[in-house]
């Protein structure tokens, strides 16, 4: 069976490098620029508490600037952060990318990153991760703390918001609470993109129940697409529609050592999504610079050729890439009538 299904595409930027300084800077936005000029849906940005390296939020801060289309999905960490702030500086993100960000959540499972904050010990990974996703629950809330339109920049009165449009979000959750409202205006997207990655089991009730895009890994196509039906069905178990669920999947790429290189990698590519396997893939090049280039080059030009994917960028945000809609405010309707 041949599916007509949209096929999405994404690399990842940091694998193999732990350098920090002008050049790590350099180095992203020329990556950065090979993905856009190959039109694919986002780049991430692996981060961790405990590991070398730069700021992955920060780094594709500086990055927005110097590209105009590819989506920029840093890896942010919910354990030993503040919920408040990590969601502002997500929202923070979606503005000065004009509507490309995303966040991938991750957990902060050993006792050493635990000891860097020493704010507490290290949870059981189960309890983070029903944490992750109170703190991607509260982020969309606050997200939503501020109506579209609360923004009214009126010179003449000198009013800048609407407070009639701003709202209290006052949510308790198991290891923190929030008032709000978000300090941050309302992000283009409404929701910058979540995404998860589904790899570990304790991981994939919070992609099902939160995330837009859920990374997993999968020995073959029959795994992958087991996988997928088990979140498509947690979603909706969660009152979602699984139909707003992006499945990826994750594949270390060293186009160097696999056999039949781009090529082979395109057919794979095509048999997975064209059997409904994955909605897509997120490529993990071992050598970014080299591996990333030549799936850009080689691999999607032989993926465009039979058709299978975009030659150019359709909409603006990642949300568009993604064919998601953009969220309307949860408490938009509320306040209208408080």
């Amino acid at each position: 069976m041949t599916s007509t299904r949209p096929l999405h595409l994404a690399a990842e930027l940091a694998a193999g490098s732990g350098r920090a300084g002008p050049e790590a800077a350099a180095r992203t936005a020329a990556l950065a620029r090979i993905a856009e000029a190959a039109a694919l849906d986002f780049l991430t940005h692996d981060d961790s508490f405990g590991g070398p390296g730069l700021d992955a939020l920060a780094v594709l801060a500086r990055i927005a600037p110097e590209t105009r289309s590819v989506g920029l999905v840093p890896t942010v960490t919910t354990t030993h952060t503040e919920p408040f702030h990590v969601q502002a500086a997500v929202a923070t993100l979606d503005w000065v990318s004009r509507g490309r960000a995303g966040w991938r959540i991750a957990v902060s499972p050993t006792g050493a990153e635990a000891r860097l904050v020493g704010r507490r010990p290290a949870p059981p990974v189960a309890e983070l991760w029903q944490e992750a996703g109170e703190v991607a629950e509260v982020s969309r809330k606050l997200w939503d703390s501020w109506e579209d339109d609360a923004e009214i920049r009126d010179v003449a009165t000198g009013r800048f918001v609407d407070r009639r449009k701003l709202h209290h979000v006052d949510f308790q959750g198991a290891t923190f609470s929030v008032r709000g409202p978000s300090i941050v205006p309302r992000p283009p997207q409404g929701h910058p993109v979540t995404v998860v990655d589904a790899t570990r089991p304790a991981a994939r009730d919070t992609a099902a129940h939160h995330a837009d895009v859920a990374l997993i890994r999968a020995a073959s196509a029959e795994e992958a697409a087991a996988l997928r039906a088990e979140l498509h069905q947690g979603a909706r178990a969660h009152g979602r529609d699984p139909g707003q669920l992006r499945v990826l999947l994750s594949l270390t790429v060293d186009l160097d050592a696999y056999e039949g290189g781009a090529g082979a990698l395109a057919e794979l590519i095509a048999g997975w999504h064209g059997g409904g396997a994955v909605d897509g893939f997120h490529l993990v090049p071992v050598v970014p610079e080299r591996d990333l280039e030549r799936f850009a080059s080689e691999t999607v030009a032989r993926l465009r050729k039979r058709g299978l994917f975009r030659t150019d960028y359709e909409g603006t945000t990642l949300r568009d890439h993604l064919g998601l809609a953009r969220p309307v405010s949860q408490y938009a309707t509320a306040g209208a009538t408080a």
